[in-house]
């Protein structure tokens, strides 16, 4: 049976194929009578129109690419659960590129963010996002950089919470540094004095801006910033643990942990239980991002929400209006907002 086309429609309906394509892509008004006569072929006939001849006629695919570094991260779900939302709204589906690499490799990680901008500007896609890898780094490297500006001057492509130092890609992000100021001034405020900050990687941008939040709040408080209670190199449950087992062997310990993620907060959880410690009695934790295990946790994480879905949603709104050659502004930014949970009280007497 030959394929029912939009030629076939319009004949039928007695109608311009104009009319049929306004209906189908709800681009301007039809008569009523005419949209519902329209609408009866298409159900009957079963009619779904050919995304190639769409992107031929209209220079679009209705394609997003997003290039992440692992999606087994939290967070990342987080913020895709509020782009997809926002995406469909505007009738876009999009590839999904994860590069995370098996080693560990962050190089390896990066010559997979290349392969996929290849592979997306190839298919043609209406616009690209980019989340993590390279865009997180605090000096990229001219390569890694000039890369990804010169994707960008051939389709729209935007950044959500990294950045690319002396690009003018457009960027929708959460105030790392805010977050951890908030972070910091809740443990102050509960009395805290010997505070420690663990987690992150000093390669990378996030980590020194949450670091200097951490710092720049204790110094505006007078209290001394304790170098022997700074642990970095890590983000995971695993490097949370062993961040308080180091923190747990010194002479003197911290009676507050401020986590540079809520994954570094849950080892950290997971290491005070098998010492015996209760939290918040005997120490207090603070997370970051407010993934959902935040809530989950026991006792419940109070963390710093960086309002992922938000964030997601905001980013799909925007690579809209790039897509659609609306005016944007280079630099987005969210206020993220302190979340008060059970892991935080004020320090033993």
């Amino acid at each position: 049976m030959k394929p029912v086309t939009v030629y076939d429609i319009a004949k039928e309906a007695n109608v311009s194929v104009a009319t049929v394509s306004r209906v189908l892509n709800n681009t301007a008004p039809v008569k009523k009578e005419t949209r519902e006569r329209i609408n009866e072929l298409i159900n009957k006939y079963q009619f779904q129109p050919n995304a190639l001849a769409r992107s031929l006629t209209k220079k679009e695919t209705g394609m997003i690419g997003i290039i992440l570094p692992d999606i087994t991260n939290p967070f990342f779900p987080e913020v895709l659960s509020g782009f997809d939302r926002e995406a469909r709204k505007q009738g876009y589906t999009y590839f999904l590129c994860d590069t995370v690499s098996a080693n560990g490799d962050s190089a390896d990680q990066y010559v997979r963010e290349s392969q996929y901008l290849n592979v997306l500007t190839e298919k043609q896609v209406d616009g690209i996002v980019m989340l993590g890898g390279r865009i997180d780094l605090a000096k990229p490297g001219k390569e890694l950089t000039e890369e990804v500006v010169e994707v960008g001057k051939k389709l729209p492509l935007l950044l959500i919470n990294g950045r690319l130092p002396g690009s003018s890609l457009s960027r929708v992000a959460a105030d790392e540094r805010l977050g951890a100021e908030l972070a910091t001034r809740h443990l102050i405020g509960l009395g805290h004095r010997d505070i420690a900050v663990v987690g992150g990687y000093r390669h990378m941008s996030n980590t020194l801006q949450r670091i200097a939040g951490f710092t720049k709040t204790m110094e505006r408080h007078g209290i001394p910033v304790r170098r022997e209670w700074m642990l970095h190199e890590g983000f995971s449950v695993a490097s949370g643990t062993a961040f308080m087992d180091r923190l747990l062997s010194l002479p003197q310990r911290p009676t507050a942990i401020f986590c540079l993620n809520d994954l570094v907060a849950i080892g950290a959880l997971k290491a005070a239980a098998k010492a015996g410690l209760k939290v918040p009695g005997d120490i207090s934790i603070v997370g970051y991002d407010d993934i959902p295990f935040a809530s989950n946790s026991i006792p419940e994480l109070t963390t710093v929400s960086l309002r992922a879905n938000e964030l997601g949603r905001t980013a799909a709104e925007i690579l809209h209006k790039m897509i659609t050659k609306d005016k944007v502004a280079k630099t987005t930014l969210l206020k993220p907002e302190l979340v008060v949970r059970e892991s935080t009280a004020a320090p033993a007497e």
